[in-house]
């Protein structure tokens, strides 16, 4: 349970990577932190549904595994003293003065500032639309490449066009036998490197063809894909299909409530240091919305020091910022 008499200086809701970071350099700030997350682990979406992706947009690092990445950013917040709480959802925010009672399933605590880092709330992936596709979940169909080696010397079909089915197909052909990308446009609609290094690849495109109907056949799924705008069918065999349509967000976790900032379609309206309408609430990542935002892991990392370091002016304004980050001690 938490504990009801202690203040905290911050309280970050989600402990996706973006909240994460936040809460790293709100340790570095000497605040009194905790992270609040929902689920059983770090990570958010990264973790559940993308632990194998190869992400691209990290400083330093050319490139680097999503499981890999929730790790080191693991490693990096236990340097510092930040309380960290899973299974820890919150049911309501209140305003008591100048600060928040924050009740959750497991308790309620009191902070003076808030950053929220929810993203985009609680997900689902957007299933394939075929009436018995439910039929091969698990055993030949996926919504996520959670374990590489179950399509090691196997034929795999990914069924997308945006820059995660890319790098999931991508990702496969390393280990699969053969590796097909079934897309419903002609172009694909991804970063421009993303397709440079889909084209020198040996993954075969399908264009433009969408997945009208599965059958099975022996130990294989067989594929019927209609070709768009047109009568024309083609039909495979494969081993697997990864489904990577997106997926759809449940972002009323807020709905409820009593200290709500505004925003509209699950995303909350902020300057660029995270300040929302209502003083001492603040919102970083995917959640934050504002001109110009581009929705990358590497800008929620600029954000979050934005909102630590506003969060902190705030409460403290004769407490001095940090100068430069290499200034900065723990």
């Amino acid at each position: 349970m938490m504990d009801n008499d202690k203040i905290y200086d911050i309280t970050i809701i989600g402990g996706g990577p973006t909240g994460m970071f936040a809460g790293f350099y709100a340790g570095l700030r000497n605040a009194k932190t905790q992270v609040l997350e929902s689920l059983s682990e770090l990570g958010g979406q990264v973790a559940t549904l993308y632990p194998e992706k190869t992400i691209l947009d990290i400083g330093g690092y050319p490139q680097i595994k999503g499981r890999e990445l929730v790790s080191q950013l693991e490693q990096q917040l236990q340097t510092v003293d930040t309380e960290v709480k899973l299974n820890t959802t919150v049911q309501n925010v209140k305003q008591v003065g100048d600060e928040f009672k924050i009740v959750t399933n497991q308790g309620s605590s009191m902070s003076k500032a808030i950053i929220i880092a929810t993203g985009v709330g609680a997900f689902n992936p957007r299933k394939l639309a075929v009436d018995n596709s439910e039929e091969f979940e698990g055993t030949n169909l996926f919504y996520s490449v959670k374990d590489l080696g179950h399509f090691t010397d196997r034929t795999v079909l990914v069924a997308g066009g945006g820059d995660a089915a890319i790098d999931e197909a991508l990702l496969l052909e390393s280990v699969a036998k053969q590796v097909y990308l079934l897309h419903r446009r002609d172009k694909f609609r991804a970063m421009e490197h993303s397709v440079d290094l889909l084209e020198q690849s040996k993954v075969e495109p399908v264009t433009p063809y969408l997945i009208s109907q599965l059958d099975h056949d022996g130990q294989q799924v067989k594929i019927t894909a209609k070709k768009m705008k047109s009568d024309e069918e083609k039909t495979m065999n494969v081993d697997d299909i990864v489904v990577n349509y997106g997926f759809i967000a449940q972002d009323d976790a807020l709905a409820g409530w009593d200290v709500h900032p505004e925003g509209s379609r699950g995303k909350i309206n902020s300057g660029i240091s995270g300040k929302t309408n209502v003083k001492n609430v603040f919102t970083i990542g995917d959640v934050a919305d504002y001109d110009t935002k581009q929705a990358l892991i590497a800008t929620g990392f600029g954000e979050a020091p934005q909102a630590v370091n506003a969060a902190m002016s705030s409460i403290y304004p004769d407490r001095r910022g940090p100068v430069h980050s290499t200034s900065m001690k723990r």
